[in-house]
């Protein structure tokens, strides 16, 4: 498997720019207040499927020959690559099925349908839906799309980041989901393209740190489950294409527990007005968290996605309310 190159990203966005437009990099008074110091937030949660991931479905499925396209597609997803998959499937006219978890975001699960792709429920979690997906497109035939492992995936979603560094060149600190790793990498890949000493730290949830433990020690491993309300970064493995990209690329990781993780989409509403899911909005809690380091440094923090699940909103703001009045 070859990995992207800048010349794969900057291909990626002729075809990325046909469908969506750059989206903002702001500096929201209120957050930069209450980090101390210049904090900008890359809003991938406006784009089209609400997340970053459409960047790399277009890329991808707008790639694919012929006889892949006249066959269909497969994918596995929680949702925000599952959309991505389906947004671009319907665009190109490509017939699209999606894998997902037993009990998944029904949002999300919805989301998928409005936009045309047939929906498979099975497994606990991402893994398990994965495993089965990848056992079923060979049995029917169709282009299987890893949510991680393509590169043509991840020059798409590397493609926010060249908005990043043209909208603000000098850049201190980016801190960035990791899950499967694609917007990492992609980060990755264009920052040291552009020999900026922008240094890139990865943001997981404590709950769900496979790619944390792996990173930081060398020796890739595997959870039996995880346990977190973040369901973009909810991966029990790693995968080999951004593992080994982020090996090279990534300079720090921040775990988050999930107190902080569901304190991280109140504090995108309070302070951006912007609603983020617990994986896009965990970036700027990672910046907050670190705050004493990041003095009289200008730091962007990714929000990757803005779908979250009604029913866990209800419960992140009815629990703040209730413990701000304790």
């Amino acid at each position: 498997m070859t990995e992207p190159t800048f010349d794969d990203v900057l291909a990626a966005r002729e075809r990325v720019y046909q469908v969506i437009r750059p989206t903002g990099l702001l500096r929201h008074p209120l957050l930069a207040e209450l980090a101390g110091f210049d904090l900008y937030v890359k809003h991938e949660n406006h784009n089209p499927t609400g997340a970053f991931k459409v960047r790399g479905g277009l890329n991808l499925i707008g790639s694919l020959p012929e006889a892949e396209r006249a066959s269909g597609v497969m994918t596995a997803s929680t949702g925000n690559h599952g959309q991505s998959v389906a947004f671009a499937g319907r665009r190109f006219g490509i017939a699209c099925t999606i894998v997902v978890p037993q009990n998944n975001n029904p949002e999300k699960n919805r989301a998928m349908q409005a936009l045309g792709a047939t929906l498979i429920e099975h497994g606990r979690d991402f893994d398990e839906a994965r495993e089965y997906c990848e056992q079923l497109a060979g049995t029917r035939g169709l282009r299987y799309v890893h949510s991680a492992n393509e590169p043509l995936l991840i020059a798409g979603v590397g493609t926010y980041a060249l908005e990043v560094f043209d909208d603000l060149p000098h850049i201190d600190v980016v801190f960035v989901p990791v899950g499967g790793g694609s917007g990492a990498a992609g980060l990755g890949i264009v920052r040291s393209a552009l020999h900026r000493r922008t240094r890139i730290i990865g943001v997981q949830a404590a709950g769900a740190d496979t790619f944390t433990r792996s990173w930081r020690t060398g020796t890739r491993v595997a959870a039996t489950r995880v346990d977190t309300i973040a369901e973009g970064v909810a991966t029990r493995t790693t995968f080999d294409l951004t593992f080994d990209i982020l090996q090279r690329e990534l300079d720090d990781i921040v775990t988050l527990s999930e107190d902080e993780l569901m304190e991280s989409v109140r504090v995108a509403v309070r302070t951006t007005h912007n609603l983020a899911e617990a994986a896009g909005a965990a970036p700027v809690m990672a910046a907050l968290k670190v705050k004493e380091s990041l003095r009289n440094r200008t730091v962007v923090a990714v929000m990757s996605g803005g779908n979250l699940d009604s029913r866990l909103l209800s419960r992140l703001f009815c629990y703040g309310i209730d413990k701000e009045k304790r």
